[in-house]
């Protein structure tokens, strides 16, 4: 962790590499990125904000506390997206992108090119194992997969880590980092192309004894199932697991029917998180009325 207040600067692009048919690396570079204070935790993740149509660069929001100030941005030009490494002596941040018809920043990525601008914040990371981690779980679909394979990257050696990925198609796997005590399954199918596997591979997980960790990252609704699972059926304690939606199937309609419940229905998803209860008691509780309303 750092310690030091949020930042948001532009950068612009100094390099771009296709990884897979479905995955795109660009590195941002720039002065502005001299001394970057990554985390140094695989899944840290930032606000990317792009540029629209006719701008050279976006214009950048003012900081509140240790967040942004949403009053102050766009919200159709924000995207956020895990870094996939970050090099702070020499000013570069990497970040995979998964490219796709339609979208704000699929868009973008497919067409991006040296010299390109965009805005960018400093990080926070999600991925919180126990002290004295012994093994951990980690699964995650294409979106959650340049984090999955960073927190490989930064695991300890003696950590037992078994390693479950989605992607669409043979030809979206990618090479894996090196560990020794890594144990890998891809499956094929899910990421928007499918339903998804991750759920069924979580209710299907054996974890073993001593201190773990499972982390689980990909579409929002798939996890839903997946954290109840790890929650509900297997008795975690929250310090155990981390389920996170990185994206949502069909967003556009997701969001349209979100903004036409009525005024009471909104009033009390948002109240639920006021409630003081436990934050995994209050995810339950949101998450079983969306499902009650069909979302």
């Amino acid at each position: 962790m750092t310690g030091q207040p949020m930042r948001v600067m532009h950068a612009p692009v100094v390099q771009v590499v296709d990884l897979t048919p479905a995955m795109r690396r660009i590195v941002f570079g720039g002065p502005n990125l001299v001394g970057y204070p990554t985390t140094g935790v695989g899944d840290e993740y930032v606000r990317i904000l792009f540029p629209l149509a006719g701008e050279e660069r976006p214009p950048l929001p003012d900081v509140a506390g240790d967040d942004l100030d949403y009053s102050t941005v766009q919200g159709d030009r924000l995207r956020t997206y895990t870094i996939r490494d970050a090099d702070p002596e020499r000013g570069l941040v990497t970040v995979d992108f998964v490219v796709h018809d339609g979208g704000l920043a699929a868009s973008w990525a497919k067409t991006a090119q040296v010299g390109d601008v965009i805005g960018i914040n400093t990080p926070k990371p999600l991925y919180d194992p126990p002290e004295g981690l012994q093994w951990q779980v980690l699964l995650a679909d294409n979106a959650g997969l340049p984090a999955a394979l960073r927190l490989v990257e930064l695991t300890p050696a003696h950590v037992r880590t078994r390693l479950v990925l989605e992607v669409a198609e043979e030809s979206h796997k990618t090479d894996l980092p090196a560990h020794p005590l890594l144990e890998t399954t891809w499956i094929v199918g899910g990421n928007g192309h499918g339903p998804s596997c991750l759920d069924e591979a979580a209710r299907g997980l054996q974890l073993p004894d001593g201190i773990g960790y499972v982390w689980i990252a990909g579409e929002t609704k798939t996890l839903r199932g997946a954290r109840k699972h790890l929650r509900r059926d297997l008795g975690l304690p929250a310090s155990a697991y981390k389920a996170l939606g990185y994206w949502t199937a069909d967003a556009e309609r997701w969001r349209e029917r979100f903004a036409a419940l009525d005024e009471a229905t909104r009033a009390e998803l948002d109240a639920m998180w006021d409630s003081g209860d436990d934050p995994e008691d209050i995810a339950d509780a949101y998450e079983d009325r969306l499902d009650s309303l069909g979302l």
